[in-house]
């Protein structure tokens, strides 16, 4: 097994701003694994709110090369490295390496018929005047979620009604809010007929849920990495959003996905802005769920070679040149 990992930057189109901040490139790091003349890839999103950097997870992936290159199962790299990016990296190229070597597609491995997805479209945190002018460059499309996160987010939400009258609005408030604005901004929301809110309030202050009413569907993002989180969602959230980024890949994606259903959760797959070669595994875990956010390829002003095809919001499957 040779290992090569390198590091990609995607330039934004415009910029990207959420509650902590703004952001003119997205910068990656893609694992390569090739064995036997048979190349994997796997894309992963160092992110400091869970700690990361590129540094730190290019050090914890270089941690398992010698074991990789001794033959490192997938099985065995869920207990030698934690959730979080540098797993999901090495966890996807190892997808894609063992769907190259066996000329088995990941759609027969995973034993699902692959379907086109509708992917949100994420309006970057602005001025209320600002986002209701996206809003109307994008009221065709069909699911719009709003990076929220300030004094103003009331303001933000009408006005992008105003200008989508007929999209299916979502929320990301990404932790900025109290539950005093919560408990203000519920009755104003439902007349503008919001269909779902994610992680309103930070990750370590979930009890706030337990005695607040849920008129309007609650997802976990922050508090919901991996499967291990669950105790912590089940009761309080409606909803969870799988990351590979924060699940470690793939094969942790997918079992989370099996037990968050198992448990009455609705399921939401998203991803943090990247190419279309982090969509790919995304895509595979995405089948079937209520909420399909993948629209990372459409923030970007380039994407990898052979990434997704998009029909408007409409998301095709992708070739086996780029992954799986």
């Amino acid at each position: 097994m040779k290992v090569t990992v390198t590091t990609e930057t995607w330039p934004i189109r415009g910029s990207f701003t959420i509650s902590r901040g703004s952001k003119t490139k997205a910068e990656t790091i893609i694992v390569h694994l090739e064995q036997d003349g048979y190349r994997g890839r796997g894309e992963c999103v160092p992110y400091a709110r869970y700690g990361e950097s590129i540094a730190s997870v290019m050090a914890q992936i270089e941690s398992v090369i010698p074991a990789l290159e001794q033959g490192l199962t997938r099985e065995a790299l869920q207990e030698a490295l934690p959730s979080g990016a540098a797993r999901n990296a090495v966890d996807c190229a190892m997808w894609d390496l063992e769907c190259k070597a066996s000329g088995e597609s990941v759609w027969n491995k995973v034993a699902i018929k692959p379907t086109s997805l509708t992917t949100a479209f994420t309006l970057s945190l602005d001025t209320p005047q600002k986002m209701e002018q996206a809003a109307i460059e994008n009221a065709f499309r069909p699911l719009l979620k709003l990076k929220l996160g300030g004094p103003e987010d009331l303001e933000r939400v009408q006005a992008v009604r105003r200008g989508a009258p007929n999209a299916k609005i979502i929320l990301d408030a990404n932790e900025a809010w109290s539950e005093e604005v919560y408990v203000k901004l519920i009755p104003e929301l439902l007349k503008l007929d919001v269909a779902m809110i994610e992680q309103p309030f930070p990750a370590n202050a979930d009890e706030a849920l337990d005695h607040l009413d849920r008129p309007i569907p609650i997802c976990a993002d922050e508090s919901c990495h991996d499967r291990a989180s669950l105790s912590k969602v089940i009761g309080r959230y409606d909803m969870i959003n799988i990351k590979t980024d924060k699940t470690g890949g793939l094969t942790e994606a997918l079992l989370l996905k099996r037990e968050a259903q198992q448990a009455g959760l609705h399921i939401m797959v998203g991803c943090m802005l990247s190419s279309s070669l982090s969509m790919a595994p995304a895509f595979v875990a995405a089948q079937g769920v209520e909420v399909v956010d993948l629209d990372g390829p459409l923030l970007l002003s380039a994407d990898i070679d052979d990434g997704f095809e998009f029909e408007q919001n409409t998301m095709m499957p992708f070739a086996t040149t780029l992954w799986g």
